[in-house]
């Protein structure tokens, strides 16, 4: 086909990235625009991107975008852009551009009850560590010296793999992979195609090799499948033994990651790590990326996780994806696709208190991870304002400017000092700066600031609910709440000269630390499709301790904390790889099902869950989904709620694609039903309805996977002001009923239109408590007619 295009033979060589074959057909290439638009008829090519054409027959085209516009900062090689094609020309059908994606424990497994001990209702225990599951990353690479993959007491690798390791820059793949580690490959002709240049490893500081410059593929491996490391520590913080939700599975990673500006990913390498992960054989793709930045996706054009996922489900391998670090604001969640499995992130009952001791001897504590010696008393500075001579003042925030209130209560509109301070600032060289700010990112900032002018440490009086302890990885700074700085800010004001000592941090496990989702992690509805609730389910995702290459952050150190969605993910992986141990005949779908329908929604001990931002409040399904993860609760969930590719088939028809758009995704002849499909009937383990105008029906079956003989009663808490009926309220399973359908109907007393309100429905038969979370917003249609 190429050379039909191109003219010659060696030319198609040339033009070609990469080749398509076991998930899906086709293959990416670079073609400069007029050549893109002789295989794609009559679709325009945008000239300011890098673009994918695609198939009817072999892939997936739908109303979805892809997740990054290509960066301005990254030059393109000459009028060539990059192609995902197809096998026969006169099928090709759409242009997608290519974009580039952004990459997204000592306690943790204990807190969410794996503990070590040999328990026979610890799933760890009843599936032997996972035994003999594959897990599979798409990320960054790994550091496969780390203890973390060590091989000790594992058997032979499973026969039916059939991948293999590669070898490359620094990486050996007879040395380095092993019966843990038993697949390594690297894919980069896609980036260096976006790039318009070879990657240059000298320039980027990386590894043209499945070794992992970064850090983060191999802390997420480490947090998947790592085996258990004892005496780990981050120099002391969170000591403990170290090991993945399921030590005994065998680990394969795909590096389609680069270290260009932290990490980016390319859709065709992507999409290559899916093709090669499904013809290898895993089982579980663990997916911790997303969107460089939040667009209108999976409305316009697909991505590459959206297709890949798609046909690693189809195949039976369970997807998981990180929800995203857009939080709090509502619709930032991203990975919304109902087949994928998707992970917002949560706390633990861990923190790490920093005592603070002011000159007056009062000692107040914040959240830090300082190590080594305390500071020793040093002045402590409040930074006066450069644009305002008056007194110092208190910031706090305003939607536009910072409203700060001075000592004596008089308000000004001015900008916190810390914000504009230059590298040349002395107020705060050698001394520990106070700063107030009201987010995250201006505490990054603050903190980068009061460093560069030289400063000692910095205090960061925070307004955003972010309590996550470390603001920046190699300078002293603590963080405290807006009360704790205010009384920091008298001692300072009331004193002629005010002294700190910043002292080491400390671990704390265990009460009073509550549970709370990450202020970082992205929130629902969905964007895309708001009738599928996203996230599903929430994972530790908030400082977690986990393997890193030695030379992460330039300290010397084998372990490290990481915060994100990306570390939550493959916490999730890891129990849906003891899932699959445990029920290997189970789908994508169900296991999914039996994830969200047991999760806690208080936490472990019972205590509410509370969802950080602006303003904290109670965690609903938007923050976690089900709720947090309860693996040993999976495992025996009784019902669950299954869907296969034809579930998927019907929902894509929901959202109005054609027969030969579907045909992409599936390879089959398909027909969309005449009768229009109601997205509220996808058998989903959820129930959410975005316009409620007065009733609607759905319609849901369950499975049953407990005792053959069971029956089930309806338990519903109804959202505020919504009244739901089931019919029949009481499902009765035995030898030969197996799988029943229930109908809901739902009505609405409003008179006015609302926002969501949240409820469940809960099947309950004495011994499980099949619990779906609910959520409903009416919406009543207004009249356009002219009432004057």
């Amino acid at each position: 086909m190429l050379t039909t295009v191109l003219g010659s033979k060696e030319a198609s060589v040339d033009s070609m990235i990469y080749s398509y074959r076991h998930g899906f057909s086709g293959f990416a290439a670079k073609l400069t625009e007029a050549q893109a638009q002789a295989v794609s008829g009559n679709l325009p090519c945008h000239k300011d991107y890098k673009f994918y054409c695609l198939n009817k027959r072999h892939i997936a085209v739908s109303k979805v975008a892809a997740f990054g516009p290509s960066s301005e900062a990254i030059s393109t090689e000459g009028n060539f852009s990059l192609f995902v094609l197809v096998l026969e020309l006169p099928d090709v059908v759409q242009v997608m551009p290519s974009r580039l994606h952004k990459l997204k424990t000592t306690r943790s497994w204990d807190y969410l009850g794996l503990s070590s001990s040999q328990s026979s209702t610890n799933l760890q225990y009843e599936t032997n560590n996972g035994d003999g599951i594959i897990i599979a990353l798409l990320d960054t690479g790994i550091w496969p010296e780390s203890k973390v993959f060590s091989d000790k007491g594992l058997g032979p690798i499973p026969s039916r793999w059939k991948g293999g390791c590669s070898s490359g820059q620094s990486f050996n793949a007879t040395k380095h992979c092993n019966r843990k580690l038993i697949g390594a490959r690297y894919f980069f002709k896609g980036l260096e195609a976006e790039i318009g240049e070879p990657l240059n490893t000298t320039e980027y500081l990386e590894y043209l090799s499945p070794r992992d410059a970064l850090g983060h593929g191999t802390h997420t491996s480490s947090i998947a499948g790592g085996s258990p490391v004892v005496n780990a520590s981050y120099y002391g913080l969170g000591f403990g033994t170290v090991r993945g939700g399921a030590p005994g599975a065998r680990l394969a990673m795909y590096k389609v990651c680069w270290n260009l500006g932290g990490g980016f990913c390319s859709d065709a390498d992507i999409l290559k790590g899916f093709d090669k992960a499904i013809h290898d054989g895993v089982d579980v793709l663990s997916v911790s990326l997303g969107s460089y930045d939040i667009l209108f996706t999976e409305i316009i054009k697909p991505d590459s996780i959206l297709i890949g996922s798609f046909h690693a489900v189809a195949q039976g391998i369970s997807v998981v994806c990180a929800a995203g670090n857009g939080g709090p604001s509502a619709q930032t969640v991203e990975n919304t696709a109902p087949w994928i499995l998707t992970v917002a992130a949560s706390s633990i009952d861990r923190s790490f208190p920093t005592p603070i001791t002011l000159g007056n001897n009062r000692t107040v504590v914040g959240q830090a991870m300082l190590i080594g010696n305390h500071t020793g008393f040093a002045s402590l500075v409040y930074p006066d304002d450069p644009h305002d001579e008056s007194a110092r003042a208190l910031l706090i925030p305003c939607p536009a400017l910072s409203l700060r209130i001075p000592p004596l209560g008089r308000l000004t509109f001015i900008i916190d000092s810390c914000l504009y301070m230059s590298p040349n600032d002395t107020s705060v060289a050698g001394k520990v700066a106070l700063c107030f700010t009201s987010g995250t990112f201006e505490t990054q900032f603050a903190a980068s600031f009061v460093k560069e002018a030289r400063g000692l440490g910095v205090i960061i009086a925070e307004n955003s609910g972010d309590t996550e302890a470390s603001c920046i990885g190699d300078f002293p700074c603590i963080k405290v709440s807006y009360e704790t700085g205010s009384q920091i800010l008298h001692y300072i004001s009331s004193t002629r000269h005010p002294h700190v000592r910043l002292s080491p941090s400390k671990t704390h496990v265990g009460k009073p630390v509550p549970t709370n989702v990450a202020y970082f992690s992205s929130r629902g509805p969905s964007f895309p499709s708001p009738a599928v609730l996203k996230p599903d389910i929430a994972g530790p995702g908030a400082e977690i301790l986990g393997a890193v290459p030695p030379f992460y952050l330039k300290k010397n150190t084998k372990f490290a904390f990481l915060s994100g969605t990306s570390m939550a993910t493959p916490h999730i992986a890891g129990i849906v790889a003891l899932l699959k141990s445990l029920h290997p005949h189970w789908s994508p779908a169900a296991i999914k099902s039996a994830i969200v329908t047991t999760g806690w929604t208080t936490d472990p001990s019972g205590e509410p869950i509370f969802a950080k931002g602006d303003p904290t409040k109670l965690a609903d399904p938007f923050d976690f989904g089900g709720g947090i993860v309860n693996p040993n609760r999976a495992a025996d969930p009784g019902l669950v709620y299954d869907m296969g590719t034809a579930d998927y088939i019907h929902y894509l028809c929901t959202l109005g694609y054609n027969n030969s758009a579907i045909f992409q995704f599936t390879e089959q002849s398909i027909r969309c039903p005449t009768r229009e499909h109601s997205i509220l009937d996808l058998n989903l383990p959820s129930i959410t309805i975005p316009s409620l105008q007065n009733s609607t029906s759905l319609t849901r079956n369950v499975t049953n996977v407990g005792a053959v003989n069971s029956t089930y009663k309806a338990s519903i808490t109804s959202p505020a002001g919504i009244t739901i009926t089931v019919k029949p309220d009481t499902l009765i399973f035995n030898s030969t009923i197996k799988t029943v359908t229930f109908s809901v109907t739902v009505s609405s007393i409003h008179q006015v239109n609302t926002e969501y309100s949240f409820g469940s429905l809960t099947w309950v038969d004495g011994v499980h408590a099949v619990k779906s979370p609910i959520s409903v917003r009416t919406m009543i249609e207004e009249s356009y007619a002219n009432d004057s």
